[in-house]
């Protein structure tokens, strides 16, 4: 009964999950949306009309064009009379004013001179004074005219016939009996009796004006209902174009109502809606392990509803053009993370919700589904510069040739198309190169971890790398070799090989804390686990599993490199404790968890292959005699032991990708480990003996030294021979038995 709950539970958690991916996303995609009702054409001055023929479907004025209002404005504008007010107070005031200074005459001058200057300030007021910026503005325009308000009248003048405060100070001294005295009435500063009486009504002006612009009709005819507007395949010209702009201009402003909002908002979720759901069923029908991952999940639901917001706002704000913005990159992550199929419907299911929001749907589509076959087609695996530059070249070529053909199909004329697009397309390319440096952001937000990010943990400079090979040098070349085999092994069957490469380098980084108590490491010494009881001697090459842990955690490692440190063991056993201990306490029950690695089991296909070479590297170095024949059973027998013991259960590795595995490091280790030829020695003449004995047989001889080079060791591209000393023969034959599950556990 608990096992059916825990299963019901575990069911009903699930679709919680695939209705709060789609509730939300389509949630997010909806609210922005441009809220844009009534249908949607691409038309162009001069190209043909795509669509079916167009029916009005209610009477709507044609509305002249935005350049054409502007003319007129501009026009009305240019002959509006500006009020001005006149100010009679000014002129008597300023006459007076001067009057009252100069009652006893000017100083230096006859005594008429005040009288006459007075008598002439008094015609130039009269003529009429404005202020010299605002004269200097309406001149520009000889015929300008302006409306001068006395009390209730206002009458118009030409502005020509008006003065300047600096026109007035000239003709002032144009009186040639004033001129003569110039220099005398200077110290006067007559300019200070001069003084605007025309003075700008800019309220009653401006309101005058925008009375009069507001009175320009927006609209130049009348379209009737149910009258024809233009016919599929007719060449759109200018008045056509107007009328089309008409059409829907007006309609959306019958879609403004309180009704159109929620009609519109409510067949946008459903169009929304019904692309994430069949996004979300695509998933849980193929790539269900995905649902056990919540970042890939994360990522996918972010990747489809990121760009549908952006188009939305610029489209929204009338911010350059959609076709700058590099959609290729949702693909692009996704067939990076994760794979082909998923990026193709992703990237299909995002196109078409940003095609909500965009005007020209059908050439959007069409070049975008595009853009994203390049993308996947031309970016396997991201880890080098050059590639993401030839695949964002490609894409951008891709989207143009295929935006010409389409053009192409609608215009006759090569020298009529848009060129304007093609820029556009550059412009996505070049920003299609920030897939590069925006990797990093994917990674650290969702958890990933790309190709460059495999090799630039895989580069032996780094300083982790660096010191395994110092502290624990046996176990950086054991490391390598582990690498190379089961780099090859993937390349064969088709997984990561670079993944499985760099897990290789850091599977046994656990050992950098004790390294002398692994065999790789002792250099021939004696082995201190030898003297150790065999529970902590077991418990010793155990815990370099958590250790590996630790240091990984320790140094940021990701998480799929520390996937490799915990199931490279798997749930095996030391066995040669294991073993060894039963034996010395064979009436006694034995706690295996205490012989037994933390786990978990291989995942992934990945962790089995360096599972399986893991142990046949170390254990290949123990073989008494390095024979084709040996290294072939000797790999088979391991494999098998671990297949048998269940370790590759919970992976999707199959039985041809273990054969595979089998055979090649099989070729590997003979390629390695394949004898040398003897080199014959210089036979030299014996020194004569002190007392006459038999010469020796050379043939006997040679007979002799052959079993003697056999057991001894290899000979030497120099023609020397090394011996296998018996203590190292035993603790190499120990750590083959760890490896192989067969006798001794020193890994």
């Amino acid at each position: 009964m608990s096992r059916f709950s825990n299963t019901n539970n575990k069911h009903v958690s699930r679709w919680l999950l695939y209705i709060m991916l789609v509730a939300g996303t389509v949630a997010v995609i909806v609210f922005f949306l441009p809220r844009n009702s009534g249908p949607q054409f691409r038309y162009d001055i001069g190209k043909p009309w795509m669509y079916s023929p167009l029916i009005a479907k209610f009477d709507f004025p044609i509305y002249k064009t935005d350049e054409a209002i502007k003319a007129e404005r501009d026009s009305m504008a240019d002959a509006f009379e500006p009020y001005f007010n006149s100010m009679a107070d000014v002129g008597k005031q300023q006459v007076a004013r001067f009057a009252r200074k100069y009652k006893d005459g000017i100083p230096g001058l006859p005594p008429g001179y005040a009288a006459l200057i007075a008598d002439r300030l008094t015609r130039l007021y009269n003529e009429g004074i404005i202020d010299a910026a605002v004269y200097s503005e309406l001149s520009r325009d000889t015929l300008a005219v302006i409306r001068i308000v006395s009390g209730k009248s206002a009458t118009s003048v030409e502005i020509s016939g008006l003065l300047s405060t600096m026109t007035a100070y000239e003709r002032l001294f144009s009186d040639p009996k004033i001129a003569a005295a110039k220099q005398t009435l200077q110290r006067c500063n007559l300019n200070e009796y001069i003084q605007p009486n025309l003075v700008y009504d800019e309220d009653r002006s401006e309101a005058e004006l925008g009375d009069m612009l507001s009175g320009i009709p927006l609209a130049g005819g009348m379209v009737l209902s149910g009258q024809k507007i233009i016919d599929r395949g007719e060449i759109v010209d200018a008045h056509t174009y107007r009328v089309l702009s008409s059409f829907e201009r007006e309609t959306r402003r019958r879609s403004a109502d309180a009704a159109a909002v929620p009609s519109t908002i409510a067949g946008q979720t459903l169009f929304v809606l019904t692309l994430v759901v069949l996004f979300t069923t695509y998933i849980r029908l193929f790539r269900k392990d995905y649902l056990d991952k919540p970042r890939s999940i994360a990522m996918l639901y972010t990747m489809i509803t990121v760009f549908p917001v952006l188009v939305s706002l610029m489209m929204e704000h009338n911010v350059l053009s959609v076709y700058i913005l590099p959609f290729a990159m949702t693909p692009i992550f996704i067939r990076i993370f994760l794979d082909s199929r998923t990026a193709f419907n992703a990237h299909v299911t995002m196109v078409l919700v940003c095609a909500a929001a965009v005007k020209y749907q059908y050439e959007f589509i069409i070049v975008q589904l595009a853009a994203g076959l390049v993308a996947i087609y031309s970016l396997r695996e991201l880890s080098q510069r050059a590639e993401i530059f030839k695949t964002a070249l490609l894409v951008a070529v891709g989207s143009s040739a295929v935006y010409f053909a389409l053009q192409l199909m609608q215009d006759n004329s090569i020298t009529t198309m848009d060129h304007g697009m093609y820029m556009y397309f550059a412009a996505n390319g070049v920003l299609l190169l920030f897939a590069y440096p925006l990797m990093l952001i994917v990674e650290k937000m969702f958890g990933f971890t790309s190709n460059v990010t495999l090799i630039e943990l895989s580069n032996t400079n780094k300083r982790l790398l660096r010191t395994l090979s110092e502290v624990a040098p046996g176990t950086f070349q054991h490391s390598v070799m582990v690498g190379n085999l089961a780099a090859e092994i993937a390349n064969k069957i088709g997984a990561k090989a670079q993944l499985v490469r760099t897990g290789a380098m850091y599977h046994d980084i656990g050992k950098m804390k004790n390294p002398a108590y692994f065999t790789e490491n002792q250099m021939g010494g004696a082995n201190p686990l030898s003297a150790m009881p065999r529970i902590d001697a077991a418990q010793i090459v155990i815990s370099h599993v958590a250790e590996g842990l630790k240091t990984a955690e320790k140094n940021g490692l990701p998480g799929v490199i520390k996937d490799f440190i915990r199931t490279h063991h798997g749930t095996g056993k030391t066995k040669y404790f294991y073993i060894s201990y039963k034996n010395e306490h064979p009436d006694e029950p034995v706690d295996d968890t205490l012989f037994t690695y933390p786990g978990p089991d291989p995942f992934t296909r990945e962790q089995a292959i360096l599972m399986m070479a893991d142990t046949v590297e170390a254990a290949a170095r123990s073989l008494p005699e390095y024979t084709e024949d040996g290294i072939a059973k000797l790999v088979d027998r391991l494999v098998d032991q671990q297949t048998d013991e269940g370790h590759f259960k919970n992976c999707p590795i199959t039985f041809h990708d273990i054969a595979v595995a089998k055979q090649v490091m099989t070729d590997r280790l003979k390629a390695i480990y394949h004898t040398r030829t003897s080199y014959p020695e210089l036979n030299r003449p014996a020194p004569a003996p002190q007392k006459a004995e038999p010469a020796p047989d050379p043939q006997a001889a040679q007979a002799a030294a052959a079993p003697a080079q056999q057991a001894g060791g290899a000979t030497t591209e120099a023609g020397a021979t090394t011996t296998a000393h018996a203590p190292q023969a035993q603790q190499a034959a120990g750590e083959a038995a760890a490896k192989g599950q067969n006798t001794i556990e020193l890994e």
